[in-house]
């Protein structure tokens, strides 16, 4: 069985980007249904949600390329978590609560 740490996250295909004041904000449908969306999006709300991701989630979610294991985005982060004590499994840790909500693969 392949070590999560050596899997390479993708971001989900109905999911876009945004930045606002340095921050990623994850922008998906209500619904993905045309169906769905035109029927029970309540009036006055947009067919989207946004979350907006805090300074070390978007470092991470910048990094989300498809092409970096979990290792390398990791790594790539030593410097931004200053190398605090185990923020290699924060890091997984919140890579997997992405994959939980469908946000990446």
């Amino acid at each position: 069985m392949k070590n999560f740490f050596d899997s390479t996250p993708v971001v989900s295909k109905h999911i876009t980007t945004e930045m606002e004041n340095g921050c990623a904000v994850i922008v998906f449908p209500r619904f993905r249904s045309k169906f769905m969306q035109r029927h029970f999006v309540p009036k006055n709300k947009s067919p989207y949600i946004r979350i907006r991701l805090e300074k070390h989630g978007t470092a991470v979610w910048n990094l989300i390329d498809g092409k970096r294991s979990v290792r390398n985005i990791s790594e790539a982060l030593a410097g931004h978590f200053n190398s605090e004590a185990n923020y290699e499994y924060r890091v997984a840790a919140y890579l997997k609560q992405l994959q939980r909500q469908g946000f990446v693969q």
